[in-house]
C-alpha cells in the first residue's frame, strides 16, 4: 500500500497541511506509536486488533468450515462489523462460491433473498459476539424457518461465530454445530482479519495465509514516523485536515470490486472516531461512476472535506474496439483500464486545481495479499487518528444507546432509552 499526501499539502489545498506542520505532527505520531505498541504488547482491548496477523489461526478456521466445502453459497447472518469485513473480502475477490449477507432486517429484502437462493446448498454463518444481537438473531430465526419449510436440515448447514457464552454458544452446544471463537479484545469493526471476516473467505476458497501475510507486511511498516508508515501517514493527515475544517472524508475507490470496502471504511471511521464532537463523516463514492454526480460537490462545494482516491495499479484489462463514429475514434485502440486511469488522474487534478484536499492510496492489485494490506492499513490509520485526537477509539456509546432503545421497544427489557421514542417532537405535513 502506497499513500501520496501531495495534494493534501497547504501549497496545493485549502484546507491543507504545510510541510513544517507535517514535521511537527510527525513528532506526535512517534508518541502515538509508542502508545499503540504498548497496547499491542499488553494485548489491550482494541489494540489487540493490530495483533491479528500474528494471533489469527487460519488452520482453525479452515477446519471449522471444512464440512461446508461443497457449498455453492455462503450466507453470513450478522450486522455491522460482524458482516462488513467478510463482505469486503468476498466482493473484492472472485470465487465460484457465491456470498450473500443478511445485515439488515428489511422484511422484503430478507424474503426476496431467501427465495432466490438454493438453501439446500447454502452454508449459513451466524455471527454475533454476544449472541444477543437482536437483528442477527431475528434474521437467523427467519433463515432457520425458511430452511425447515424447504425441507433442509438447518443443523447440517449452519455454523456460528460467537463469544464463549451467550445464546449462540448455547445453540451450538445443543445442536453440535461447528463454532468459531470471536477473538477477545477485538471490536467488531476491527475484526475483518479474524474468524469474523475470514470464515466466509475460507468457504469461498480464498487464501487466508496470503490475506494475513499482507496484513503482516503492513504491520511491519508501523514505525515511529509517518514518513515510514503509509498507514500512519494516512491517519495523521486525515486528523490534521479535520482539525483544519475537513469534517468529511469521501472514500472513492477506482475498482468496482472495492465498492464494499468503502462501506466497511465508513463504519470503521464513523463508529471509531465520532466522539465528543470530533471525527470525520465518511462519504462513499465509486470511481468513475460518481465523477458524474458527487464530484460536482467535492470540487465546487464547500472546502469542508477530503477525498481519498484508491486504485490498483495492475488489473486484467479489456481493449476498446476501433470505431468510425465521429468524435469517438480517439477511444479505439485504447483500453477500459487506460480510460479508468485517465479518469482517476483527471479527478485528482480537478480537485487539486480547485484547492480541495485529496489523498491517493495505491495497491499493486486487488488480491488476497493486497486486501490484507489495505484492511490492516486503514485500521492502523484509524487507531493513530484516535490517539492524536485523544478519542476513545474502541468504544461506541451512541450505538449502544440505540440498541437499548430498540430492545426496550420490543419488550426485551426495561430501558429508559426506549422512553425517548414516545417523547419525539412531531411536525407532520400530509
Amino acid at each position: 500500500m502506497r499513500v501520496d499526501l501531495g495534494n493534501a499539502l497547504s501549497e496545493v489545498a485549502d484546507p491543507g497541511v504545510s510541510r513544517a506542520e507535517l514535521d511537527q505532527l510527525d513528532q506526535r505520531v512517534g508518541d502515538a506509536h509508542e502508545r499503540i505498541q504498548q497496547g499491542r504488547e499488553d494485548d489491550e482491548h482494541g489494540y489487540a486488533a493490530l495483533n491479528l496477523p500474528e494471533t489469527a489461526d487460519p488452520d482453525a478456521i479452515r477446519a471449522a468450515v471444512e464440512p461446508f466445502a461443497d457449498a455453492q453459497n455462503v450466507l453470513t447472518v450478522g450486522i455491522g462489523g460482524s458482516a462488513l469485513g467478510a463482505a469486503t473480502i468476498a466482493h473484492a475477490l472472485p470465487s465460484e462460491t457465491d456470498a450473500y449477507f443478511l445485515d439488515n432486517v428489511d422484511p422484503e429484502h430478507v424474503t426476496q433473498l431467501l427465495s432466490s437462493i438454493d438453501l439446500g446448498s447454502t452454508a449459513v454463518n451466524v455471527v454475533s459476539r454476544s449472541g444477543t444481537t437482536a437483528e442477527t438473531l431475528a434474521n437467523f430465526l427467519v433463515v432457520r424457518d425458511a430452511m425447515d419449510t424447504a425441507g433442509v436440515d438447518w443443523t447440517d448447514q449452519t455454523f456460528v461465530t460467537t463469544g464463549q457464552e451467550g445464546n449462540l454458544r448455547n445453540l451450538a452446544d445443543k445442536h453440535d454445530l461447528p463454532a468459531l471463537d470471536v477473538p477477545d479484545g477485538v471490536p467488531g469493526r476491527f475484526s475483518a482479519l479474524s474468524t469474523v471476516g475470514l470464515a466466509c473467505a475460507a468457504i469461498q476458497g480464498h487464501d487466508l495465509d496470503a490475506l494475513l501475510a499482507g496484513a503482516s507486511d503492513e504491520a511491519d511498516r508501523l514505525a515511529g514516523s509517518l514518513y515510514d508508515s503509509p498507514a500512519y501517514a494516512y491517519g495523521a493527515v486525515s486528523y490534521a485536515l479535520e482539525e483544519r475544517g475537513a469534517a468529511v472524508n469521501a472514500m472513492m475507490p477506482y475498482a468496482e470490486s472495492l465498492e464494499t470496502f468503502a462501506e466497511w471504511f465508513a463504519q470503521l471511521w464513523a463508529e471509531s472516531l465520532g466522539k465528543a464532537g470530533r471525527g470525520q463523516t465518511p462519504a462513499r463514492a465509486l470511481g468513475a461512476t460518481d465523477q458524474h454526480s458527487q464530484l460536482q460537490l467535492y470540487r465546487a462545494g464547500p472546502h469542508d472535506k477530503m477525498v481519498t482516491l484508491v486504485r490498483p495499479q495492475n488489473y486484467e484489462d479489456r481493449q476498446i474496439p476501433e470505431t468510425d463514429l465521429e468524435g469517438l475514434s480517439y477511444l479505439g485502440g485504447s483500453s477500459l483500464g487506460e480510460l479508468l486511469d485517465a479518469e482517476f488522474e483527471a479527478t485528482e487534478a480537478s480537485l487539486a486545481a480547485a484547492e480541495q484536499p485529496n489523498v491517493r492510496i495505491e495497491l499493486d492489485r486487488v488480491d488476497e495479499r493486497n486486501i490484507g494490506e489495505l484492511l490492516y492499513g486503514m485500521e492502523a490509520a484509524c487507531v493513530v487518528y484516535g490517539e492524536l485526537a485523544s478519542i476513545s477509539t474502541f468504544t461506541q456509546p451512541a450505538v449502544e444507546w440505540g440498541k437499548r432503545a430498540a430492545r426496550g421497544l420490543l419488550g426485551g427489557g426495561d430501558f429508559e432509552e426506549a422512553d425517548a421514542v414516545a417523547e419525539k417532537t412531531t411536525l407532520t405535513i400530509e
